[in-house]
């Protein structure tokens, strides 16, 4: 006999039982459901009453009135001389209103200059900022500065640099206090352009900021890939970086065109849209606001700016996100 104790072996586990020391431990505060609070629901539904209620009274319910509107006659001083006039203002307005093609016009070459020249110099500018150059922040910094201004204010800075006689764009070419001094907001042949100019010059900076945000999301491993297949800068940039800014180009479209078919500051700082600057946005408060307010017809062209505004973004949205989904 020995004086040891005896000491049970342990006991193999069982295959067929789970681990306990891995099972996680279940209780029934862990099961409980917690359920929202007559608090937590107020607050959710204030969050999404609230928004919606603002959406609805200063979006769509003027868009809805600005809609029946433009079928009436009105002088805007009562409710009840409100008369019904069918489309009489929308015939009006495209047969018999002289600045309304003019504007539509004006408005193609707005959007086809920002299309053209200011889009594609805000993607230069944010191409060459992302190249890590001493500075690029100051730069930055100097071609946003515009965006922050108000277009009204871009007007007056401009209206400055554009005087015939001691304005900055006169003087150097050298022609201020001269007959050959170009009156460039007030010719009606050269008023277009230089207010395109003005607006190029706001717009290149938000452009730039946009593309700077997309170019610091894309990948890395793809433009050295496209180095390593010999690739150069341009081609890299144009078949690899480009495409890859999908959403961002979506954006920046939709944006331009926005922008192109809203322009209104300048140009009713400039000459209130007038004399060469016809612009549809311009048209609508012409008819909207002053002693010869005619409603109907300011709400006809406010419809028609609304429906040629969706047309192209609709349009694009729809083909660009088939594609993807594809």
């Amino acid at each position: 006999m020995t004086d040891l104790p005896l000491v049970a072996a342990p006991a193999q586990p069982d295959p067929t039982q789970p681990d306990q020391a891995s099972a996680p431990l279940v209780t029934g505060r862990s099961r409980r459901v917690h359920r929202l609070s007559g608090r937590d629901k107020a607050v959710l539904g204030a969050m999404v009453a609230v928004p919606t209620l603002l959406q609805a009274l200063l979006i769509w319910i003027p868009m809805l009135l600005s809609v029946g509107l433009s079928f009436t006659r009105w002088d805007g001083l009562d409710l009840s001389n409100i008369r019904s006039a069918g489309l009489t203002n929308y015939r009006y307005v495209t047969q018999d209103y002289p600045p309304f093609w003019p504007a539509v016009q004006h408005n193609v070459i707005w959007l086809l200059f920002l299309g053209v020249v200011a889009t594609p110099l805000g993607l230069l500018l944010a191409v060459l900022l992302d190249q890590r150059i001493r500075g690029s922040r100051i730069y930055q910094s100097i071609f946003f500065t515009p965006v922050m201004l108000s277009l009204v204010l871009i007007g007056i800075i401009w209206q400055l640099m554009y005087q015939r006689n001691d304005g900055l764009v006169n003087h150097v070419l050298g022609t201020a206090g001269t007959p050959h001094a170009v009156d460039w907001f007030g010719n009606s042949s050269v008023n277009l352009w230089a207010a395109l100019v003005a607006a190029t010059w706001r717009h290149a900076g938000y452009i730039m900021v946009l593309y700077l945000a997309g170019l610091k999301g894309v990948d890395p491993s793809l433009k050295e890939a496209a180095a390593i297949d010999g690739a150069s800068a341009p081609q890299a940039f144009f078949r690899v970086v480009f495409p890859a800014m999908r959403p961002i180009n979506i954006v920046v479209v939709v944006i331009t065109i926005i922008e192109a078919l809203r322009a209104f500051d300048i140009v009713y700082v400039i000459n209130r849209g007038t004399n060469g600057l016809e612009l549809i946005s311009a048209l609508v408060i012409q008819n909207l606001v002053g002693e010869g307010q005619v409603i109907g017809v300011g709400s006809a062209l406010a419809v028609l700016l609304l429906v040629i505004s969706l047309v192209p973004i609709v349009f694009y949205l729809i083909r660009t996100f088939r594609k993807v989904d594809q």
